[in-house]
């Protein structure tokens, strides 16, 4: 909206320094500011309604004892991140554009779903929430749509179903009629990745904001058909865009961040997880680097593992020796170190620290082919 206003007042009047204003970087960089911006106005109100309200987090009996104490703090916090991400690029970003609006309606989509969960367990006082099934039969569905559009609409078609193959250069990777498919299982996969990370104050929050800081390059190296000659990837036009949708989660992240960190004034809950987690992977399959995300997104990875090898583990070993085992104390993995006695906050400043390192590494990949 702002940007055409822009775009409408530097063809009618060409003022000085307006045509600023058409670069992808510059709006990039106050889409993270405006997100910033909104989530230190709206963050203390929508706290305080929720503490009115009562909306808060129940104590979790799968977690160690220590988050007990965490019971009662304020939830649904994700509704900060959602306005903070999404009100920037419809201000600064180009509504012309069709990568735009399908990252747009996948975020707010799987923040629905997330609502829904949230509003279900903490309102509603129901213990599980949304039945596992219709969760991810939403993200399906979500799935099925970006799917859907990316392999039909003709804005899209210069690649239509390859992607690139981390550290193989000018050897993409197609993959026919199992593209909606990948797709689906993609966003599903993330979604659900970042849902299970965000179990400590401020872990999948600044995660997620390290990752999209990398990802904005790499939709900016996308977008631009100089850059992506010279690196030898999928050059796709339009996609640049997506840097400044980026931008905006990096901000709004960094806003969010300031109420969640240790000690947690509030928490994401899936509202956030669920849609960050969903745009990660979404945003990842329009540029073609889906099969990055186990380095990018290596910290989602490992958590989402810990989990499927504790569950794996205990149910061979209860049908074999008659007594479930687990291989990690507890699962997700951050909970682990947690009950080998590292404090929380060492352990998301550790995490935190892996999340750069391999940010690092899938931006270097881009030469190492």
């Amino acid at each position: 909206m702002l940007y055409d206003l822009l775009e409408f007042l530097n063809r009618m009047w060409s003022p000085p320094g307006f045509g600023v204003f058409r670069y992808i970087t510059f709006r990039a960089g106050m889409a993270a500011l405006t997100a910033l911006l909104i989530s230190w106005c709206v963050g203390p109100r929508i706290i305080a309604f929720l503490k009115k309200r009562q909306i808060g987090e129940s104590a979790k009996l799968e977690a160690p004892a220590s988050h007990l104490a965490k019971a009662g703090t304020p939830t649904m916090g994700g509704l900060i991140v959602l306005a903070a991400s999404l009100i920037p690029v419809l201000l600064w970003g180009r509504l012309q554009n069709p990568y735009v609006w399908l990252i747009l309606v996948t975020t707010f989509l799987l923040g629905v779903v997330g609502f829904i969960d949230d509003y279900l367990k903490v309102v509603k006082k129901y213990s599980k929430g949304l039945i596992g099934e219709y969760k991810i039969a939403g993200q399906v569905i979500v799935g099925l749509l970006v799917g859907g559009a990316l392999y039909l609409l003709p804005d899209f078609e210069g690649s239509r179903t390859l992607t690139t193959v981390p550290f193989w250069k000018g050897v993409p990777l197609d993959y026919g009629m199992l593209y909606v498919p990948v797709i689906i299982l993609v966003i599903t996969a993330t979604s659900n990745a970042v849902n299970l990370t965000d179990g400590l104050d401020g872990l999948a929050i600044g995660t997620i904001a390290i990752a999209f800081l990398a990802i904005a390059v790499i939709c900016y190296v996308s977008g631009n058909v100089r850059t992506a000659a010279y690196l030898d990837i999928f050059y796709l036009p339009g996609s640049g865009e997506l840097t400044v949708f980026s931008a905006a989660v990096v901000g709004a992240g960094l806003g969010f961040l300031w109420y969640n960190a240790h000690p947690a004034e509030v928490f994401m809950g899936d509202t956030g997880s669920l849609a960050l987690g969903g745009a990660l992977g979404a945003i990842m399959v329009m540029v073609k680097k889906e099969l990055l995300l186990p380095i990018l997104g290596g910290v989602f990875f490992a958590e989402t593992v810990s989990v499927l090898i504790q569950k794996m583990y205990f149910k061979y070993t209860k049908r074999r020796y008659g007594q479930g085992r687990r291989v990690f104390r507890m699962a997700p993995i951050h909970h682990h170190f947690e009950l080998l006695g590292w404090q929380e906050s060492k352990i998301v400043t550790r995490f935190h620290i892996i999340a750069i390192i391999l940010a690092i590494l899938s931006l270097i990949t881009f030469k190492v082919r």
